[in-house]
């Protein structure tokens, strides 16, 4: 998976060091993930993942900076409204670290266009919408690539992550989409927490420390600060990776 055979600044990363070690800066130093979604999950992120030095980020967003997202989307300020979210994200993660490739797609996800995601080693769904999760999660299985989803509402978020054919998809969790709701209320300290604990999954996965949140969900309150954790199993009759 991935060659751990890539330079990187020790210096940079000397703190990171000592709990993962050289061959886990190497295998971060290879690895590639793709993150959709450049919003309140995706900026949290993205700017770990580029931070730790994960070698490659591929941005997927469509839409545009606008005055509601700046409570929560930190990647984008007041002088990038209007403008495109993932050439405001690129600006920002390239100065937080000049030394991994950053690459952007401002596709919108959709049935047909979900084939032109691109390769990587696992995807980061920072998406606030089931159909849009529900593509991703698709991609995910047909490809067998590793795919870390998080949502979030006011104090609430949740985090699992699904390894095809070793957990459960996202349609064995959630067989029916939920009805579609034109605003979801958000706390950017919420997106954050989520957002960061993505993140945290990612390079637990690459390298190789630590446990993933595989074949459960992770329930987060804020307002409580309450964790729970769910054991969740796969659906035999799952129309994505169910073997019916």
């Amino acid at each position: 998976m991935f060659s751990q055979s890539s330079e990187f600044d020790a210096s940079r990363y000397e703190r990171q060091l000592e709990i993962i070690q050289e061959s886990g800066q190497k295998a971060l130093s290879d690895a590639s993930a793709t993150i959709v979604g450049l919003g309140g999950l995706g900026s949290p992120a993205a700017t770990y993942l580029a931070v730790a030095g994960l070698g490659k980020l591929i941005l997927i967003d469509h839409d545009k900076a606008s005055q509601s997202n700046l409570n929560r989307q930190f990647l984008h300020w007041e002088k990038d409204l209007s403008r495109r979210k993932t050439n405001s994200a690129v600006e920002k993660l390239s100065q937080l670290n000049s030394d991994i490739t950053i690459e952007t797609s401002d596709v919108k996800l959709t049935p047909s266009s979900k084939k032109d995601l691109p390769e990587s080693d696992l995807i980061i769904g920072s998406l606030d919408n089931f159909r849009a999760r529900y593509l991703v999660n698709e991609y995910a299985v047909e490809e067998g690539i590793p795919y870390i989803h998080g949502a979030v509402e006011g104090f609430e978020g949740q985090l699992t992550t699904i390894i095809p054919g070793q957990t459960p998809c996202l349609r064995c969790i959630f067989p029916e989409k939920p009805p579609d709701r034109k605003e979801i209320p958000v706390l950017g300290t919420t997106a954050g927490v989520i957002g960061t604990m993505m993140a945290n999954e990612a390079i637990k996965y690459v390298t190789g420390k630590g446990s993933l949140a595989g074949n459960e969900l992770i329930l987060v309150d804020l307002a409580n600060n309450e964790f729970e954790r769910v054991n969740i199993k796969n659906d035999p009759g799952c129309p994505i990776c169910g073997n019916d």
